[in-house]
């Protein structure tokens, strides 16, 4: 388990310090006040997934046990909720959900060395599909609202 654990901060810490950076950049907000919020989180999911590695009981995903951690400790009049609430207020969703999609599309191939190994069309090809479906939805949403006269 401790390679797992491991691996998991690993992963934290990069996703984390990507984290950061998108919700300065993003949002505004200044990398000091978001890194407690980052952390909190971090260390949150790390032992939601240390909990569900030690009960062994693969039928709960590892998620359930992050939110239902994540649930009880910021439940008002459990110490410390309001400063867990206050430093996770400072991190944007979508801060968070950038860097973790983009791990989980590159992970689909299983690692990072079968990544590589798919070589640079690959990025090429994912450019295009992302390119393609913020077009896309950038075009039915302007003839929506185009339609709906808010623009």
């Amino acid at each position: 388990m401790l390679k797992s654990v491991q691996e998991w901060s690993l992963l934290f810490i990069i996703i984390g310090f990507t984290i950061i950076i998108g919700n300065w950049i993003g949002y505004g907000i200044m990398p000091l006040e978001a890194v407690p919020g980052v952390i909190v989180l971090a260390l949150i999911s790390l032992m939601g997934l240390m909990i569900h590695k030690l009960v062994n009981y693969d039928k709960i995903p590892s998620i359930a046990y992050i939110g239902i951690l994540a649930f009880i400790l910021t439940i008002p009049g459990v110490p410390g909720s309001e400063m867990i609430v206050n430093w996770t207020s400072q991190v944007n969703l979508l801060a968070i959900a950038t860097p973790i999609l983009a791990y989980a599309g590159i992970s689909i191939g299983r690692s990072w060395t079968d990544f590589v190994k798919l070589g640079w069309k690959t990025v090429v090809v994912g450019m295009c599909v992302l390119l393609g479906t913020f077009l896309g939805s950038a075009i039915v949403a302007e003839i929506i609202l185009r339609f709906q006269g808010v623009i």
